[in-house]
């Protein structure tokens, strides 16, 4: 703080309430002030919410690049008067949007990098010098998900935010989360892997799947997408095993042709929607964070019907020091 408010000026340290948030709740903490060597008048405190993201824009369209997205901004406090030496703490709560993505399962992490920067304004002068890594526990829905996945066979490869929109749906934020997956032993045989979108909204929760299908010796491979929809509702009562194995089913059994909308689900209550495609560059591969793949033994290595435990950097700040011109 002491490069743009001068020697002598007040302080910021905002510190989060300890757990991991979820999508669509509420983020809360408090932001610790400390007054300088004489009074100041904060002008106004904001909180941004940021995430390392993966994209080709920032480098101009030459080769995969990462840049620092914000995706919301919080004034929590304004025009707070600071004595000399003041402390004060400033309680908030703010909602996180619902298609914040999910850094950990079952507290082990994936790999995707989001923080909260705290933005202090004093006599004109704004620095954002405090930064916290934050943690988002998935949804039930999206828990169950997973858990599915991991009980047919399925195995983590890893997770990655990439900058785009998926077209056919109703995505609000500027990027999208992918959780890549090794397929099944008896999918192995017909897809690379297959890569798993939430987003999630208010009502409900859209399932995007999207796989990596191989080719034969007379024919090259593509990609096969589809798009599910599911409640919040009912999730303890589900038999999410047969949902996401009729998923996955369907998607492996789809041949799309260009411009030809790919069928329905048929008679099942999570049916698919039809085909779609990535608005921008779309990418399969590892996510910013190191992320160490648990081979085709399953997402249920490691913690009982979790996922691999991943190594990531120790220290969120380290992916965000000099990103400020890659905002968008």
């Amino acid at each position: 703080m002491l490069g743009s408010l001068g020697v002598g000026g007040p302080t910021v340290d905002t510190v989060l309430d300890p757990g991991p948030a979820a999508p669509g709740s509420s983020l809360t903490g408090q932001v610790h002030l400390k007054g300088g060597s004489t009074d100041f008048t904060v002008e106004h405190i904001t909180l941004e919410l940021v995430a390392r993201v993966e994209t080709e824009s920032f480098d101009h369209g030459e080769g995969e690049g990462e840049g620092v997205v914000v995706f919301d901004r919080f004034t929590v406090a304004e025009g707070i008067r600071l004595a000399a030496g003041e402390q004060r703490a400033v309680p908030f709560g703010v909602p996180l949007p619902w298609e914040t993505p999910v850094t950990e399962l079952y507290g082990q992490a994936l790999g995707i990098v989001l923080g909260v920067r705290t933005e202090m304004a004093v006599a004109g002068a704004k620095d954002k010098g405090d930064l916290d890594p934050l943690t988002v526990r998935p949804l039930p829905v999206q828990e169950a998900v997973l858990e599915a996945f991991g009980q047919l066979g399925f195995g983590f490869r890893s997770a990655d935010l990439e900058y785009g929109r998926i077209g056919g749906t109703g995505q609000q934020l500027p990027f999208y989360q992918e959780i890549e997956l090794i397929p099944a032993e008896r999918y192995a045989h017909r897809m690379n892997e297959i890569e798993v979108t939430f987003l999630a909204a208010p009502g409900g929760m859209d399932v995007v799947l999207e796989a990596d299908r191989r080719g034969g010796p007379l024919s090259s491979g593509y990609d096969a997408i589809t798009r599910f929809t599911v409640p919040y509702a009912g999730v303890a009562g589900t038999d999410w095993n047969a949902v996401v194995d009729r998923w996955v089913g369907e998607l492996a059994d789809r041949y799309p042709s260009h411009g030809t909308p790919l069928p329905h689900g048929h008679g099942d209550p999570y049916g698919g929607h039809g085909d779609h495609g990535h608005d921008g560059h779309h990418r399969s591969g590892p996510g910013m964070g190191t992320v160490v793949a648990a081979g085709a033994a399953g997402l249920a290595v490691g913690v009982v019907g979790g996922m691999v435990a991943a190594e990531v950097v120790d220290e969120v700040g380290e992916y965000f020091e000099g990103d400020g011109e890659d905002e968008g």
